[in-house]
């Protein structure tokens, strides 16, 4: 009879290097969109060592953004806060304040 290990990886979030969940797309995302923005500027004319500059520096920026979001926020931390300031801070009644306080009968 053949043994298997036990796989003990399940329901736990996804992980590369210390970043976790939403923000392995973040940071893979905010490189993607570095290396695209230094093509254009270099295929724009702009000279080869502003290029490298900004690729570096953006990058450099990205990856310590990314680690200290991942670190304030954790795992699921960035989605909460997120939905908590979409949610909205009060609800407005527009009906008259009579009709609030009356009761209607459902006729059957």
């Amino acid at each position: 009879m053949s043994e298997y290990s036990i796989n003990r990886g399940i329901g736990k979030p996804v992980e590369f290097k210390g970043l976790k969940s939403q923000y392995l797309f973040i940071f893979a995302g905010g490189l993607l969109a570095v290396f695209v923005v230094f093509i254009i500027l270099f295929m724009a004319g702009v000279s080869q060592w502003v290029c490298i500059g900004f690729g570096v520096t953006a990058a450099l920026l990205l990856v310590w953004q990314t680690f200290q979001l991942n670190e304030k926020y954790g795992t699921h931390g960035l989605m909460k806060v997120t939905a908590r300031k979409r949610h909205p801070q009060y609800i407005i009644s527009r009906k008259a304040i009579p009709r609030l306080l009356t009761y209607k009968k459902k006729n059957e």
